[in-house]
């Protein structure tokens, strides 16, 4: 996704925030890379607006907290195929 980059971390910001979103799932939706996202997320956002940078940083630390779950059901589930 080209463009504006404080145009970017907004829209960033609020997919992630509408959709409980991972930073990995954001990347895939907008087309860029998972770096271009933290960037936009956790410098950017911070400046341009500030409430949307706390409740994006809210879900971030919430999918932080629940990625070993995730993590374990992908095994879980790769070894039951097989």
């Amino acid at each position: 996704m080209k463009g504006d980059p404080e145009q970017r971390a907004v829209q960033l910001g609020e997919y992630i925030t509408a959709h409980g979103a991972t930073v990995r799932a954001a990347a895939a939706a907008f087309g860029c890379s998972k770096s271009t996202v933290h960037k936009d997320v956790s410098a950017r956002l911070r400046t341009l607006q500030p409430e949307l940078f706390r409740q994006v940083r809210a879900v971030l630390a919430r999918n932080k907290a629940e990625r070993h779950l995730r993590g374990g059901a992908a095994t879980r589930k790769k070894y039951r195929r097989g």
